[in-house]
C-alpha cells in the first residue's frame, strides 16, 4: 500500500517523496479517498496519527485546477502553534505545486498579514479570532472558498472558540466541502456537525484511551509541596525532554522560575507570551537546548516532538480527554514514555475516571526521603515574577478551593498560592 494508489498529480507526489512518506497511515488511507471525491468528512483521530497530511494532500490536488485569484481553502485551528505547523506542512508537501499559504493568528500585527493576503494566497490557516478580524475588515475574501477544514474541533470548544467558529460559518454563503477533525466528539461538536456538514463520511482512527506505550503513576502530595516534589523528582529520574503541565498561566511562570533557580534548563509556554517568545520557547525545546518545558494546555496539542520521555501533570487536568491529550505528547512513534501526575485529595474523582479509561488501578508512588509533612510557607512570601521580571500576578490564583465548572461534575481549581496555610492545604491521598 503506497501513496501512488490515490492518483495524486506528479507535483503533489513530489512533495510526498520529499517528506519521505512511503506508507499511508490508517487515517490517510480512510480519509483521503472520500475527501478527493468531494465528500464532507468527519475525522476522529488523535494528534500524531497523520491527519494533517490526510486533508492537506487532497486540498493540494484540488487547488491545482481552477482559478487561483482568491483564497480557495481555509483551515481553522485552535492555536498559533498548530496554525504554523499546518502551514509548514502545506509548504513542505506542496513545494512543487506553487500553492501559496499563510498562517493567520493574533498576537502579531495585522499589516504584514494584510500585505500577504493582498499579494494572493490559496490556503489560509487561521485561528478563529484573527480570521474574523480580517473578515470584518474586508482584508480576506472567502467568497470563492471550496474547502473548509475545522481542525481539532474539540480543542476549540474547550478554549471557548466555538462562537467564533459559528460566526465564521454564517459568513460563508457559497456551498463548499467541509472537513472536521477532532479527537473526541462532545455534544456541542455533534450539534455543529449536524448543522454544517452534508451527509458526511465518518472516519474513526486511533484510541479513546492513552497509548499502551505510556506508563502511568500518581504522586499523592499536598498542594503547597508540589513544587519541591517536582524539583526532587526531576533530580532523581532519568529523562530526555520533559513536559510539565500547569493549570494557569501564572502557575506556568512560577513553576518555571523555581525550576530555573534550582539549576534546571527550563523554558515556559503560556498564552500571554508574545508570539516571538512562544516560538522561541518551542524551538528551544524542540532542538533540545531546553530539556524541560512548563506549559499550560496550549501545548497539549500541536507540538510534535518525538523525544519527550516524561509528561508531568503538576496540576490535574480538568477531564479525561485533557489527560489523554496531555500525555499524548510522550510515547510517540513506537517510543515509550511516562505520565506522572501530582494528586491532592481534591482530585480523587479525576483519579477514578482516569483509572476507568485505563481499565486498571494507577500505581501510587512516593519519593523516599522527601518531607511530605513540611509546613506551607508563610503568607508573606514574595510574588513570583515572570521571565521578563514583572510580577506574575493572576487574580485566579487567589482561589484555593475547587469551583464547579458549569456543565461538569468535576471540581475545577482556578489556581493555588504559595501562601496557603498548612491547615487549609489538601492532605495527601491515603
Amino acid at each position: 500500500m503506497s501513496f501512488s494508489q490515490f492518483g495524486f498529480h506528479p507535483s503533489v507526489m513530489a512533495g510526498v517523496r520529499a517528506m519521505g512518506y512511503e506508507i499511508p497511515t490508517p487515517i490517510q488511507l480512510q480519509a483521503i479517498p472520500p475527501i478527493m471525491q468531494g465528500r464532507d468528512v468527519i475525522g476522529l483521530a488523535q494528534t500524531g496519527t497523520g491527519k494533517t497530511a490526510a486533508f492537506v494532500l487532497p486540498i493540494l490536488q484540488r487547488l491545482l485546477q481552477g482559478s487561483r485569484t482568491k483564497v480557495r481553502a481555509a483551515v481553522i485551528c485552535p492555536t498559533r502553534e498548530l496554525a504554523e505547523q499546518t502551514c509548514q506542512a502545506i509548504d513542505d508537501l506542496g513545494q512543487q505545486t506553487r500553492v501559496r499559504s499563510i498562517a493567520v493568528y493574533g498576537g502579531v500585527g495585522m499589516d504584514q498579514q494584510i500585505r500577504r493576503l493582498r499579494s494572493g494566497v490559496d490556503i489560509a490557516v487561521a485561528c478563529p479570532g484573527r480570521l474574523l478580524d480580517h473578515m470584518w475588515k474586508g482584508t480576506i475574501d472567502l467568497s470563492d472558498l471550496d474547502v473548509l477544514v475545522i481542525d481539532e474541533a474539540d480543542r476549540m470548544f474547550d478554549m471557548g472558540f466555538l462562537p467564533d467558529v459559528r460566526s465564521i460559518l454564517k459568513c460563508l454563503m457559497k456551498p463548499r466541502q467541509t472537513l472536521l477533525f477532532s479527537a473526541t466528539m462532545p455534544e456541542d461538536i455533534r450539534r455543529l456537525v449536524q448543522e454544517v456538514l452534508r451527509n458526511p463520511v465518518t472516519v474513526q482512527i486511533g484510541q479513546t484511551a492513552p497509548a499502551t506505550t505510556v506508563s502511568h503513576a500518581i504522586y499523592p502530595v499536598k498542594q503547597h509541596l508540589k513544587t519541591p516534589l517536582l524539583v526532587e523528582l526531576l533530580r532523581r529520574i532519568e529523562t530526555e525532554s520533559v513536559l510539565v503541565f500547569t493549570r494557569t498561566k501564572y502557575g506556568t511562570e512560577r513553576v518555571a522560575q523555581h525550576l530555573q533557580k534550582a539549576g534546571f534548563n527550563v523554558t515556559a509556554l503560556q498564552g500571554n507570551m508574545p508570539q516571538s517568545r512562544r516560538q522561541a520557547a518551542i524551538d528551544a525545546f524542540r532542538e533540545g537546548r531546553c530539556k524541560i518545558m512548563v506549559a499550560t494546555d496550549i501545548a497539549a496539542r500541536g507540538i510534535d516532538i518525538t523525544r519527550i520521555s516524561h509528561v508531568i501533570n503538576y496540576d490535574m487536568p480538568q477531564n479525561t480527554d485533557a489527560y489523554i491529550h496531555r500525555i499524548g505528547r510522550t510515547g510517540r512513534v513506537n517510543k515509550t514514555g511516562e505520565a506522572l501526575t501530582f494528586v491532592t485529595s481534591a482530585d480523587m474523582d479525576m483519579v477514578r475516571d482516569i483509572e476507568s479509561i485505563l481499565k486498571t488501578k494507577v500505581e501510587r508512588r512516593t519519593i523516599q526521603g522527601f518531607d511530605y509533612a513540611a509546613s506551607a510557607p508563610s503568607r508573606d512570601v514574595r510574588l513570583a515574577r515572570d521571565f521578563r521580571g514583572r510580577p506574575a500576578v493572576d487574580p485566579g490564583e487567589r482561589a484555593r478551593y475547587p469551583v464547579a465548572s458549569r456543565g461538569s461534575r468535576f471540581p475545577r481549581w482556578s489556581g493555588h498560592s504559595a501562601g496557603v496555610s498548612a491547615e487549609r492545604a489538601p492532605s495527601p491521598l491515603p
